[in-house]
């Protein structure tokens, strides 16, 4: 029986993981699948968390790139990419996650357990998988995503400041980004904020279907200037 980690690197994957190394429970691999979007802060904390625990993370990556997806390959349809990934398809995470996660684990001859970090505040997703060779240690010790967040804090684990500034640490050009996250990406990460406006440009379907682009740096720059110059809307 193979006991393997599924680690994004993100807030509760990680306290799992570490969690899991203090309780001295059996890890035989842990793995990271890169869609190509993370955040240079995310690669820079898997290194970190490498060198904390002393081994080595397994890295998984899909042969073809987020952008091959969105603007090239051809659907069965014969529409020419997926364009940007939405509530209803999230193409981005069968094709850059979950598929190269599975061909690697089939590619594995023993029986698995795989460890998932879920807390205790998403238990409902924990339900929708019915897998018995899933486990969900935080969901089994009452670990809320806070607790997670604060105990990967208390390790020195900061993620350069991420948390600060977005709820999820996923890819920088998910358009399920709520707008204050976006709004610290146009302020904080304006290379990325530039790319983004470029693939909205070339990509079939828009980002957001309430704001373009030019919409939200209108606002995000007025709602900034009054921040930096701590006023309101009120005066």
């Amino acid at each position: 029986m193979k006991h393997i980690i599924s680690f994004s690197g993100g807030k509760d994957s990680t306290a799992m993981l570490l969690m899991m190394i203090e309780k001295n429970m059996k890890i035989d691999e842990i793995i990271f699948c890169d869609t190509g979007m993370e955040f240079p802060d995310m690669y820079e904390h898997i290194r970190k968390v490498e060198k904390y625990i002393g081994r080595i993370i397994t890295k998984l990556k899909s042969n073809d790139s987020f952008e091959y997806y969105m603007f090239i390959h051809e659907k069965k349809s014969g529409q020419i990419g997926y364009g940007w990934p939405d509530f209803r398809n999230r193409w981005c995470t069968q094709m850059l996650k979950k598929s190269v996660i599975s061909k690697h684990l089939r590619s594995i001859e023993d029986e698995i357990i795989e460890y998932h970090g879920i807390a205790l505040d998403e238990a409902h997703r924990a339900k929708k998988n019915k897998e018995k060779a899933i486990r969900y240690p935080l969901i089994e010790w009452g670990i809320t995503e806070t607790e997670a967040l604060q105990y990967c804090y208390e390790k020195g684990f900061n993620w350069n400041g991420l948390y600060e500034k977005f709820d999820r640490v996923s890819c920088w050009c998910c358009p399920l980004k709520g707008l204050q996250e976006l709004r610290n990406l146009y302020r904080y990460y304006p290379k990325y904020w530039k790319r983004l406006k470029r693939m909205d440009e070339l990509a079939h379907n828009r980002f957001r279907l309430d704001y373009s682009f030019e919409e939200m740096e209108k606002r995000f720059s007025k709602e900034i200037y009054l921040e930096e110059n701590q006023l309101t809307i009120w005066g």
